[in-house]
């Protein structure tokens, strides 16, 4: 493929989106440029601040654990009380618990903040997946998704190497930086970016409006999307398990952790350097295909990490399930997206993210115990068993649901006319996709 071709190709995968969507981006890629607590969080814990390992990874767990919490919180807020709203909020908040770290010293002090910063920043995404569904036509939603997952990792490989190379100015300086980049993050949703909640149906007979009839309850009784969530937190715990195994395996093997730190490098650069052709690629291809192969290669890239003895061959197995986080990441929250009535996207998103959420927090630690136990092998046995069992579950259980079913408007459209829907504050001119000013 030719430099033309590429560049013909990248300009395809970020045109005709609406400008909105790009502010959001640039929110997505100024917080996580600055997010270093939790990257910096267990040295912080273990080398400043002198608590054992066994601490700081309890109080890691507990961001997790926050998170299962934030997200079903997150969702309802989107819903009830808006986009802008949630998101600007709960961006201040977090920003608030990460300054609180460059102060706060006592062991329970810090869990505590930990804690709630972790509801915080789960609690933000029900609003931006939400806005996202809001703001793009449904053709180009799963391609949005991976532009926005894209910032987020181009952002968090900037934070990676800036922490590192400014962690000579102290720990809590750090901390602080990330606050002011979480601020950032939400002023610019303040001053740019629209409310995007679909207005109110009416309400007949003094019944609630929709989107206050609709429960969590009532989104895990959606037979299809139930199956979508209990499968991506098989696949979630595949993802999550080869950050905690793959290190001890590493150790195992008598490699350096200096070596596991440049094979883990490996996922983030793989990610900031094909993504976009990746998105090309798999565009417009079956999401039911999509999340297969993505499950497939999460599958096998773990399993046969049980087969590498060199940082070489650990790094190839790093790609594989690399390759299998670009496709299944945007398209399961644009399956998401293509299940959740318009009135309730938040909700349904706050549900995915809790599977998210959850595999963060039970994932690490099965994965520690299984390889002080039976080993690591038994763990990437482990993981391939499960990777393969999700595959199978995206073919045979929800092919109807994501392949025959159209996604549902707000609005009835026009001969001739886009898909986009009439939100509030913004007039349907005003939704259509404009050409992107660049990234």
């Amino acid at each position: 493929m030719s430099i033309d071709s590429l560049r013909r190709s990248a300009r395809a995968t970020v045109s005709g989106l609406p400008q909105g969507f790009w502010w959001l981006w640039l929110s997505t890629l100024v917080n996580r440029t600055g997010a270093f607590v939790l990257t910096f969080l267990s040295l912080y814990l273990t080398i400043e601040l002198g608590h054992s390992a066994w601490f700081a990874g309890l109080v890691v767990a507990l961001h997790g654990l926050g998170g299962v919490a934030g997200s079903p919180l997150g969702g309802v807020l989107t819903d009830r009380w808006g986009r802008r709203p949630t998101m600007i909020t709960m961006h201040l908040a977090a920003a608030s618990c990460a300054a609180a770290l460059a102060f706060v010293t006592s062991a329970w002090g810090v869990a505590l903040v930990v804690l709630l910063m972790g509801v915080a920043m789960q609690a933000v995404r029900p609003s931006i997946n939400a806005t996202i569904s809001d703001m793009v036509p449904a053709d180009d939603v799963r391609r949005a998704f991976a532009l926005n997952y894209w910032a987020l990792n181009l952002g968090f490989a900037v934070a990676s190497i800036a922490g590192g190379a400014a962690a000579f100015l102290g720990y809590r300086t750090l901390f602080l930086v990330d606050a002011v980049a979480t601020t950032l993050c939400a002023v610019i949703v303040f001053l740019r970016l629209p409310e995007t909640r679909p207005e109110r149906a009416a309400a007949k007979g003094g019944e609630k409006p929709a989107d206050e009839r609709v429960s969590m309850l009532d989104v895990l009784r959606d037979a299809p999307f139930r199956t979508l969530v209990l499968l991506n937190l098989l696949v979630c715990v595949v993802f999550t398990a080869p950050w905690i195994g793959l290190p001890l395996t590493m150790a195992e093997q008598g490699l350096s952790p200096s070596s596991y730190g440049m094979v883990i490098a490996v996922n983030g650069i793989v990610i900031v350097g094909f993504q976009l052709l990746v998105n090309k690629v798999t565009e417009r291809r079956s999401p039911v295909v999509l999340l297969t192969v993505s499950s497939l290669l999460f599958a096998v890239g773990t399993g046969a990490t049980a087969l590498a003895g060199s940082s070489v061959a650990f790094a190839a197995t790093v790609v594989v399930w690399t390759v299998g986080e670009m496709v299944h990441v945007p398209t399961n929250a644009a399956a998401t997206a293509r299940l959740a009535p318009e009135h309730a996207r938040g909700r349904y998103q706050g549900v995915m993210g809790m599977s998210w959420a959850v595999a963060g927090f039970v994932a690490p630690i099965l994965a520690g115990a299984i390889v002080d136990g039976p080993g690591s092998d038994v763990l990437w046995a482990g993981t391939f068993a499960i990777g393969a069992l999700a595959a199978v579950g995206y073919t045979l259980r929800l092919r109807r649901a994501l392949c025959e079913e159209e996604p549902e408007t707000a609005v009835a459209e026009e001969p001739g006319k886009s898909g986009a829907v009439a939100v509030e504050g913004v007039s349907p001119a005003a939704a259509q996709p404009s050409p992107a000013s660049g990234s």
